[in-house]
């Protein structure tokens, strides 16, 4: 459970792999779909989660400077884990987030 947590359990990091969800989106994407997090804190995030292989970061030489962030299988395998606590979010807390597909 430790080595679990260390790996998402910041306040951000389950959000956005929620956010990004099965869609392959550039960072401002996500920036847009997570709304109240820093570009800075944002950045970090993403650096620590592809670190952990939950996402994969594809950068494309082109001006500007395109990059694109997509999870891998085990961050999809991630996903379910948290669609089900999303499910017992709504079920005993009311409405949550919706993920857009």
């Amino acid at each position: 459970m430790t080595r679990t947590m260390a790996t998402i359990g910041t306040k951000w990091k389950p959000i956005i792999i929620y956010a990004i969800g099965i869609k392959t989106l550039r960072f401002g994407e996500i920036f847009a779909r997570v709304e109240i997090i820093s570009k800075k804190v944002l950045t970090q995030q993403l650096k620590e989660l592809a670190e952990d292989e939950i996402v994969t970061r594809t950068e494309y030489n082109e001006i500007p400077l395109r990059v694109e962030y997509k999870l891998t299988e085990k961050g999809i395998e991630l996903l379910k884990i948290l669609n089900q606590l999303t499910l017992w979010n709504q079920k005993y807390n009311g409405e949550g987030y919706k993920q857009e597909e």
